[in-house]
């Protein structure tokens, strides 16, 4: 005789306890049936809820739209940003790939799918925790809309409220008016809401132009848009693609050979310019300005920003700061010894990253018009959505010698002449603390006494704190004001090599008072701010000041031009760059930061690179070999589009003497031709004396 059931041979053994336990399971599901129906009927009293027929007037708020000089379109400013389209200019097959990876019941069910409530219930209890959610997209909508009454917390409670209004917009609207909803709603990552703003910043076209293997990847976003954003990883992106491409052929919407032809498809992503996603660091600048001036109203009011902002330029600046930092990551310059930017954006995509600062090598590139001060490009970062500090703007870095040109200026400004002599010698400064302070320059060498002007080109520390010293910090700290240098800087002899923090805008800001011959701008990005009718709420009006004469602004360029065709910029000529270009390197001592700001005529940039925790980048890390070819590739490209300006004209009153410049006299007829050059002055500045150094007897005898 086969054996009983389990149920049946419990029945007849232990009747007692099976009583027991259909009573207490009887009432365990009486008891969990009221409690679900007490809260069903009680979580949306009195205010609780939102009521469903809101949607009938729900527009969301108007985007602040921002465009570059040139009038194209950049971004948009607003808590959310999107463009509505209506669901008949959506494509059936981006709203097939979105209802079978997101609600395949969609059109079967009314705001709550029971069986994906038990499937999901039965998978939590064995998960043992919440693992698994049951959100239709209408209760995605309700939450997505009504954010301020349904909260996002993991609450049975929540989850109630949203099935509730769920159940309520489903009532009152049909089911193409909730998909149309839902589509112009979802987040899709990348500051993207809806899928016409997402089909814009991921490919840069329509949501209408979208083919099957971009819709699917729009699809696969909202289960978690940062991580598979096809931007920062793409091979991510390609897997849920290709997951959700799996989903529509299983539900039959697609063929086997589109389905096949789609997982074949390449991820192709439209370049920044196309997408909206241009000059992310710029775009944050400013927007931090504006929101300053116009608070919430920039989010909600729909205003019109015109920027100061070079599309060609910024993108241009961007290339050329990454292919350098990708180039001295890849050992280029000698031995890299840290992470590059490709291994932490690998171990990133693998989940394997957890470090809270960007640990690779970073730069900036600042880019200005010295004429009014507009910055025409800048960047702030190598990736902004892993890092949105802005090393252009809000980071504090020491700019070693790129501030010596601040001390020359002061010695211009002071009267002394290109020819004065400075000694190039070991040097010993006593500190207020009793300590002693030995500087070095970057060779540990000494070239003994030299002209004011060998001694920028030369870039000779010891030479420059002497110079510094005898002006007197305080008439040093007086020339870095006029240049528009805000930053604290303490009155100690160390400031004349760049020891003080500054923020690059600034420091870049600086050099337009020698690029204009005397007249520095103070950089700026916003030109002018309409309201959505038009009306002009806000207008820049330039600052620009006289700081130097133009006598005075043009013998600096003369000298810093010396650095690009014979200095610590040499490189910069020895390639054919032959425009007229003055400039400065600048490196810290302990080579954590390294630097070259640049100028034409009609163009201002300057680059730096180093690490958000200060740390050696490499061996000999200098600015005329790490950030100058950057500047370099930059300068190229925008020169091969446009003409070359003409050079700075030298100023009436500036004269000319035959010096030797071993002794800054005039020169005798026994001054070997060697020592011979020919110096400009500011009239009452010349040297009035012949050598007194070379003699017939210092001739060379035949």
């Amino acid at each position: 005789m086969p054996a009983l059931p389990f149920q049946r041979r419990f029945w007849r053994e232990r009747p007692r306890l099976a009583r027991a336990v259909l009573l207490i399971g009887t009432f365990a599901v009486a008891f969990g049936a009221g409690v679900g129906y007490a809260s069903w009927t009680l979580v949306c009293r009195g205010s609780a809820c939102p009521d469903p027929r809101q949607l009938d007037v729900f527009t969301p708020h108007q985007t602040s739209k921002l465009y570059a000089a040139d009038g194209r379109f950049v971004t948009e400013l607003g808590l959310e940003r999107r463009t509505l389209v209506p669901l008949a200019e959506i494509p059936k097959t981006v709203q097939d790939a979105f209802v079978v990876t997101e609600d395949k019941r969609f059109y079967e069910h009314h705001g709550i799918d029971w069986i994906r409530v038990f499937g999901a219930a039965a998978h939590n209890i064995g998960a043992g925790g919440y693992a698994q959610g049951f959100s239709t997209l209408t209760m995605q909508l309700a939450r997505n809309i009504f954010t301020t009454k349904i909260s996002r917390e993991k609450t049975l409670t929540r989850k109630i409220k949203e099935a509730k209004v769920a159940r309520e917009i489903e009532r009152l609207y049909p089911k193409n008016k909730i998909l149309e909803l839902y589509l112009n709603q979802i987040y899709l990552g990348n500051g993207a809401y809806g899928v016409e703003t997402a089909a814009q910043r991921y490919f840069g076209k329509s949501v209408r132009d979208l083919n099957l293997a971009e819709a699917a990847t729009l699809a696969g976003l909202p289960k978690a848009p940062e991580r598979y954003n096809p931007r920062r990883f793409p091979d991510r992106a390609i897997q849920r693609r290709n997951t959700v491409i799996e989903l529509m052929h299983h539900a039959g919407v697609i063929g086997d050979e589109d389905a096949r032809l789609a997982r074949a498809y390449p991820m192709r992503l439209a370049r920044k310019e196309e997408s909206g996603e241009l000059a992310p660091y710029f775009v944050e600048w400013v927007r931090r300005q504006l929101e300053d001036r116009f608070g919430q109203k920039l989010y909600t009011d729909g205003l019109k920003v015109y920027t100061t902002l070079d599309v060609d330029l910024q993108s241009a600046a961007e290339r050329n700061l990454e292919k350098q930092l990708r180039a001295i990551e890849a050992g280029k310059y000698g031995s890299f010894k840290h992470v590059t930017y490709e291994q932490y954006v690998a171990r990133a995509a693998s989940g394997q990253s957890d470090s809270a600062n960007s640990p690779y090598l970073q730069g900036a590139f600042v880019v200005v018009d010295p004429r009014t001060g507009a910055v025409r490009a800048l960047v702030g970062g190598r990736d902004f959505d892993d890092s949105k500090f802005d090393r252009a703007t809000q980071a504090l870095r020491q700019p070693g010698s790129t501030f010596k040109p601040v001390v020359y200026a002061a010695a211009i400004h002071s009267g002394l002449p290109t020819s004065y002599l400075l000694a190039d010698s070991p040097l010993t400064v006593p500190q207020p603390n009793g300590t002693e302070w030995t500087p070095q320059n970057y060779d540990l060498k000494f070239e003994g006494i030299m002209p004011l002007r060998r001694a920028l080109y030369r870039s000779r520390n010891l030479a420059t704190i002497r110079l510094g010293m005898q002006l007197g910090e305080p008439a040093v700290i007086s020339m870095a004001r006029q240049l528009g240098l805000s930053t604290p800087i303490p009155p100690y002899p160390s400031i004349h090599i760049g020891s003080a923090d500054v923020y690059p805008i600034e420091m870049v800001g600086a050099y337009t008072a020698f690029a204009t011959l005397g007249v520095r701008a103070t950089p700026f990005g916003i030109t002018r701010v309409e309201d959505a009718q038009g009306r002009v709420l806000f207008e820049a009006n330039p600052q620009r000041y006289q700081v130097l004469s133009p006598e005075e602004a043009w013998l600096m360029v003369d000298m810093m031009k010396d650095v690009v065709r014979r200095g610590t910029a040499a490189s910069v000529w020895a390639s054919g760059f032959h425009i007229p270009a003055g400039g400065k390197t600048g490196t810290t001592n302990d080579y954590s930061d390294v630097w070259f700001i640049g100028y034409t005529p009609d163009l201002v940039a300057g680059v730096w690179m180093g690490f958000d925790r200060p740390q050696k980048i490499m061996s000999d890390a200098q600015g005329g070999r790490l950030a100058a070819p950057a500047w370099l590739g930059f300068m190229n490209e925008v020169y091969s589009r446009r003409s070359a300006p003409p050079d700075w004209p030298r100023p009436e009153d500036i004269i000319t003497r035959d010096i030797d410049w071993t002794t800054g006299l005039l020169r005798n007829p026994f001054c070997p031709d060697s020592a011979v050059t020919t110096e400009y002055y500011i009239p009452g500045t010349e040297p009035t004396r012949e050598c007194d150094v070379h003699s017939p007897s210092t001739m060379p005898h035949p």
